[in-house]
């Protein structure tokens, strides 16, 4: 038997390998995994027993969506080939998929807790959005039903927006790529706001949505960001990371844009709000006039003459009031004395055998004179001198 060389025993075994095993499909745990700077991945997957080499070309590592980690189970479909100058072989891997999971969902949250963990979801680095925008680029296919949906609604909600159209590839594997450069140019618009998104469809058709550089360029934009994409129950990296999240691109307008129908209304009722305010303060302000007016009246010159006139017309009704019982009074002691008068005067008192006793020309009573008296007695025309004689009692 002829001995072979060692190169040509490695050559045999590279064809049997190669040709026996161009289709394998294996399952295992990585360890020993390697990103390497040239894009390729070196890596080896292991059982309970054995392990074996991997590598993954930069050109199928491209396609990958997930991140490989030590200790993730994963499922590889791929081709033996052995490295001759060695002596050894290695599992040559054109496509990985998680075990038990699926590469799109775990791409998904893997991005999402790498940039939860940067921050890039925080309620605090959030900008606010503008209360009445003047203007929106609309980061979108020129050609879905979202857009026709976005420009109904803020015909109807709001007219006086300006909607700006940025022609964007929204799916397939350019998408991502172009999604970022639609949003630097929308950026530098001077808008109120951006507004980026699609319409529904499957997980693959919005990937782009969920790709690391498209979450970069919203975090990094300086214009305000709504992620409207896909539908209600569609939640996507892009969501998470903007500033605003809408369920679908048309409620991402209704967010967006002030309705005004219920701005007419307001107005309306800022209006009779107005009016009666306005009605009310004219009323108080009428009352204030009439009060100044009356204080002014009452503290006027012809007012104060007024009031004077008024005190010296009473005092005169006062004193003529007064008067009048004085000389009524005065006139009732008169006419009472008067009648005293008439009932005492001297002519109406004359009796027959009577007579007045005057002495010292004041009338006297009898009992007052004595013996040897002289005195007169009067009466209405005659008078008598008289001399008491005797006195005596009867």
């Amino acid at each position: 038997m002829n001995a072979l060389t060692v190169s040509t025993l490695n050559n045999q075994i590279k064809a049997l390998l190669e040709t026996t095993f161009m289709g394998a499909y294996v399952e295992g745990e990585i360890s020993n995994l390697t990103y390497h700077a040239s894009g390729h991945i070196y890596f080896s997957i292991k059982d309970d027993t054995s392990s074996i080499s991997c590598v993954m070309f930069k050109g199928n590592a491209r396609s990958l969506k997930f991140q490989l980690e030590v200790g993730m189970k994963i499922l590889i479909s791929g081709s033996i080939t052995v490295y001759t100058p060695r002596g050894s072989y290695q599992l040559m891997c054109n496509k990985i998929e998680p075990a038990g999971q699926g590469a799109l969902s775990l791409a998904y949250e893997q991005l999402k807790n790498k940039l939860k963990d940067k921050g890039y979801f925080e309620e605090t680095r959030k900008k606010p959005l503008v209360k009445y925008p003047k203007k929106i680029a609309l980061v979108t296919s020129a050609s879905g039903a979202a857009i026709e949906d976005m420009k109904k609604v803020a015909l109807h909600r709001w007219p006086l927006v300006e909607l700006i159209l940025i022609a964007t590839l929204v799916q397939g594997d350019k998408a991502a790529q172009d999604i970022v450069h639609s949003l630097n140019i929308a950026d530098k618009l001077n808008c109120d706001l951006i507004i980026v998104g699609r319409g529904g469809g499957s997980l693959e058709d919005l990937w782009a949505f969920n790709e690391e550089i498209v979450a970069n360029a919203i975090y990094i934009s300086k214009t305000p960001v709504i992620s409207a994409v896909g539908h209600e129950i569609d939640y996507l990296i892009s969501d998470f990371v903007a500033d605003v999240r809408a369920a679908t691109p048309s409620n991402a307008i209704e967010i967006a844009l002030p309705d005004i129908n219920e701005h007419r209304m307001y107005l309306d009722s800022l209006n009779n709000e107005l009016n009666t305010k306005y009605q009310h303060i004219l009323s108080k302000k009428e009352e204030q006039i009439k009060s100044y007016k009356h204080l002014y009246e009452q503290n006027s010159i012809e007012s104060k003459f007024n009031f004077v006139q008024n005190e010296i017309n009473l005092m005169k009704e006062n004193l003529s009031r007064q008067f009048s019982q004085i000389i009524s009074h005065k006139e009732l002691i008169m006419n009472n004395t008067l009648s005293n008068f008439e009932l005492n005067h001297p002519n109406k008192k004359i009796k027959k055998g009577f007579a007045q006793v005057i002495k010292d020309e004041k009338i006297s009573s009898l009992e007052l004179l004595k013996t040897d008296d002289e005195f007169y007695l009067q009466t209405s025309t005659k008078q008598a001198l008289c001399k008491i004689i005797n006195m005596k009692n009867i």
